[in-house]
């Protein structure tokens, strides 16, 4: 399917076009041009390296680059999607066990900005005291890091809208935490499944936000949305202004 660029408003940015291409649409532009300065990603990512493993926030890096976490239910394909976006087979280690990762691990990526790996929810096999004393560092995190410039809320492409991903969309909505979507894993189904549940969950967030966050549709195994994700964060990068005084908490 075909549309034209004067039909659709473009005021939400470059996401909306990579949704659109994502699905199948072809967009046409009077200007070639512009679709390319627009849409290309420049992002270029040269080093990406392990730098710590924490479960005090105190114990964080300073606040002085901006960060992006990644989060979703386990099994999510939280590891390879983070993997596939840096060009590193290992860097974020994978698992075949839903809630391996109970640790918030900060990655630097071309030694100017993070990529945050949260632990999943909805799913692990440790106490219900050491769950509950994780998830409070995590909610402190999201919370209260001066840093953080984006959640990045991981989808499983191939469901229908499960009611633990909406409900902690709306947290993120009522602590005013800017959020966007990343669906995983569109390689695993036809083209017509994932429009449908992807339609399904924006409508869910529908429901309680006046404007649907920013959404990627991605395949880690694909490399499927890859650019599109860095050149958002790309954007962000350049509105970061470095904590001029901030405290640990």
């Amino acid at each position: 399917m075909q549309l034209g660029v004067q039909s659709l408003q473009f005021s939400d940015d470059f996401k909306l076009y990579g949704l659109l291409t994502t699905l199948g649409f072809q967009l046409l532009t009077p200007n070639a041009q512009l679709k390319t300065n627009c849409y290309i990603c420049h992002m270029v990512i040269k080093t990406a390296t392990f730098v710590c493993s924490n479960t005090q926030i105190s114990a964080l890096p300073a606040p002085l680059m901006p960060e992006y976490a990644f989060i979703g239910r386990s099994n999510v394909g939280k590891s390879s999607l983070i993997n596939m976006l840096v060009n590193q087979h290992g860097l974020a280690k994978t698992s075949q066990r839903p809630g391996k990762t109970q640790l918030i691990n900060h990655f630097l990526i071309n030694e100017k900005w993070y990529i945050v790996d949260l632990p999943g929810y909805g799913y692990a096999k440790v106490s219900k005291t050491s769950r509950e004393k994780w998830e409070k560092f995590i909610r402190a995190y999201i919370t209260k890091r001066e840093s953080l410039q984006c959640i990045f809320v991981l989808i499983d492409s191939r469901l229908d809208p499960q009611q633990i991903d909406i409900e902690f969309c709306y947290w993120l909505g009522e602590k005013q935490i800017p959020f966007s979507l990343i669906f995983t894993k569109a390689d695993k189904q036809g083209m017509t499944t994932t429009q449908k549940n992807v339609a399904a969950f924006r409508k869910k967030l529908g429901d309680f936000f006046e404007e649907i966050p920013a959404t990627f549709i991605t395949s880690a195994e694909k490399g499927n949305g890859k650019d599109d994700v860095l050149q958002f964060i790309s954007e962000v990068n350049k509105d970061f202004v470095v904590p001029t005084d901030y405290k640990k908490f």
